[in-house]
């Protein structure tokens, strides 16, 4: 693609102030977390070009925002080098001329970063479809963790993109998770509490005072010895979020490394169920549902996937303790 066919984006936005994490930040760092869709690569060519203007003047990289400043985006979208194509395989749920919905595996990275600079679902998915290379992302406009399972939508035209995008931010994508939680929940509740990073180990996140508002809802499903089987939607979408709410809340995830408590099986459990919480290998969350408009049709669509087999090995062998009439602690 040369520049004279590349794609003309347009992005116009508010920067508030509970988006800033500190008092003043790096005008690079702000818009690659408010526009993910975007590598970093291309926000700072975009910035040093002038093709971004703050409050109607151009900044640097560097530059610090404070909250309050409006950014106005109107740039060429030129592939950059990046991620090559690699066959690896993908298990597509749904696929059309807009989008795809992918049915992600434990252990597959979404895109490439520092310690996983290939074997990504981007690589993947410009193997499967090499004119995703125009793409931000190759069209992923949303992320799951390297161990967490289940659906994601990823665009396949540049008005795609920005039609899911904006669904994003309004909120109008429906993600339903399933996650089994370390302890007794009796009733669905709401955790509201502002996440940002955390204050000493920079690649964790934290519940924090003066973090981003983030709000997750949480029904019970499943009461189950000494765990309990939720559905989780999130109101907001910051990163890590069920994590480190249920973790905020005295209930992580079982096999969550980063977050989590070491696993603390219920009295009385059986040595094989013992050992497959003392060593189940990730975090036990899975995206179950999705749902979303269409983005060139204007239709509602939702799918739905099966629990990952590892997940629902590990519910079965609480639910046979149940039978067999254990207690619960």
């Amino acid at each position: 693609m040369t520049s004279d066919t590349c794609m003309l984006v347009r992005r116009f936005l508010r920067i508030a102030p509970d988006q800033i994490e500190q008092n003043g930040e790096r005008l690079d760092r702000v818009l690659a977390r408010l526009l993910p869709e975007f590598s970093r690569g291309h926000l700072q060519g975009w910035i040093e070009s002038g093709q971004v203007l703050v409050d109607g003047r151009p900044y640097r990289s560097r530059d610090r925002v404070f909250g309050g400043e409006s950014i106005c985006i109107e740039a060429k979208l030129i592939p950059l080098d990046g991620p090559r194509p690699q066959a690896i395989d993908l298990d597509i749920v749904y696929e059309d001329a807009h989008l795809l919905v992918i049915n992600k595996p434990a252990g597959l990275v979404v895109h490439p970063a520092a310690g996983n600079p290939d074997g990504t679902l981007q690589n993947a998915l410009l193997h499967h479809d090499p004119s995703l290379a125009a793409l931000p992302r190759a069209g992923i406009v949303h992320r799951l963790d390297k161990e967490t399972t289940g659906l994601m939508v990823v665009a396949r035209t540049l008005e795609a993109h920005c039609a899911l995008v904006e669904q994003l931010r309004q909120r109008r994508v429906h993600r339903e998770y399933l996650a089994l939680a370390q302890g007794m929940l009796i009733g669905g509740g709401r955790i509201d509490a502002p996440i940002g990073r955390h204050p000493t180990q920079r690649t964790r996140m934290a519940v924090v005072p003066h973090g981003r508002p983030a709000i997750t809802h949480y029904r019970v499903l499943e009461s189950l010895p000494g765990h309990t089987l939720l559905a989780v939607q999130l109101e907001t979408g910051r990163t890590h979020q069920i994590r480190v709410h249920l973790a905020h809340i005295r209930r992580p995830l079982v096999g969550d490394q980063s977050y989590g408590a070491r696993p603390s099986p219920p009295r009385g459990a059986s040595s094989e169920l013992v050992r497959a919480l003392q060593h189940f290998p990730r975090q036990a969350l899975h995206a179950i549902r999705l749902g979303l408009v269409h983005p060139q049709r204007g239709i509602e669509m939702q799918w739905e996937v099966p629990l990952a087999a590892d997940l629902a090995a590990l519910l079965d062998l609480l639910r046979r303790e149940t039978a067999r009439g254990m207690a619960d602690p």
